[in-house]
């Protein structure tokens, strides 16, 4: 019962956290391949793991176990999806002030309609973090949460937990700071064709201003590109930072 506890209760913290974070939950990732590499990265660290508690595996205590196991990995997987979800909103806000808030794509990593303004920092941030092995440093914290928080039936802090709902308010504030530099040279441009208009009514402001924006608004992306990599950087260490934060209960 014990070597089974051992290699079954982490395969489930780890695929709990493959079903949430990004890259991993990938709808282009076959579920088959998904469970085999959560049954992989166990059987790799079952040797190093503390021992989990001798419980039969068909009993109450088994089920409250496995149910830890998967809210922590999900919780971890929510956290990292929280990261990419800030430059999704980003990407809204940039489209929204270029006049392209209509034009959308099938996000393949969510499988929702998203603007090609979020899809294109998505595709530029998730290269930049497997170029930054973000994903080496995820699977590093996962196997460090058995030593902060081994398996076992819990009791979580209410002031920790709370932490992890004001992190989904801070994609929002963070969504706002990576977008604000092209938000504001939009909101100028904007201004300017304001002023334009009230100087020469006869102008159309409506086909000339649609195509400035539009060409604005990728120029100020393409400036813009070079900060996201210290964006994410920042955000990367938060997320790790909030992470074992929660693991400490």
């Amino acid at each position: 019962m014990s070597w089974a506890g051992g290699l079954f209760w982490p395969f489930l913290r780890i695929g709990a956290m493959f079903i949430a974070a990004p890259i991993f939950s990938a709808s282009s990732l076959p579920v088959r391949i998904r469970v085999l590499l959560a049954l992989l990265v166990a059987w790799v660290l079952f040797p190093v793991l503390p021992a989990p508690p001798v419980v039969d595996l068909i009993s109450g205590e088994a089920f409250l176990i496995s149910i830890y196991q998967v809210l922590i990995g999900l919780a971890m997987g929510f956290i990292l999806q929280m990261v990419f979800a800030i430059f999704i909103v980003a990407g809204q806000s940039i489209a929204m002030g270029m006049g392209l808030g209509f034009a959308s794509a099938v996000d393949p990593q969510n499988g929702v309609q998203v603007p090609v303004i979020s899809q294109i920092l998505l595709i530029m941030i998730t290269l930049i973090f497997l170029a930054l092995d973000g994903h080496l440093l995820f699977l590093e914290l996962m196997a460090e949460s058995f030593q902060l928080l081994p398996i076992g039936i819990l009791h979580p802090d209410p002031g920790q937990l709370w932490e992890l709902v004001i992190w989904g308010g801070y994609m929002f504030a963070g969504g706002v700071l990576v977008a604000i530099p092209a938000v504001a040279g939009l909101l100028l441009v904007n201004i300017a064709f304001g002023v334009a208009s009230r100087a020469a009514p006869q102008l159309n402001i409506f086909a000339v201003g649609f195509p400035v924006m539009i060409m604005t608004g990728f120029i100020l992306i393409i400036l813009v590109m070079p900060s996201l990599t210290s964006h994410l950087s920042r955000l990367l260490f938060d997320a790790v930072a909030l992470i074992r934060q929660l693991l400490v209960l």
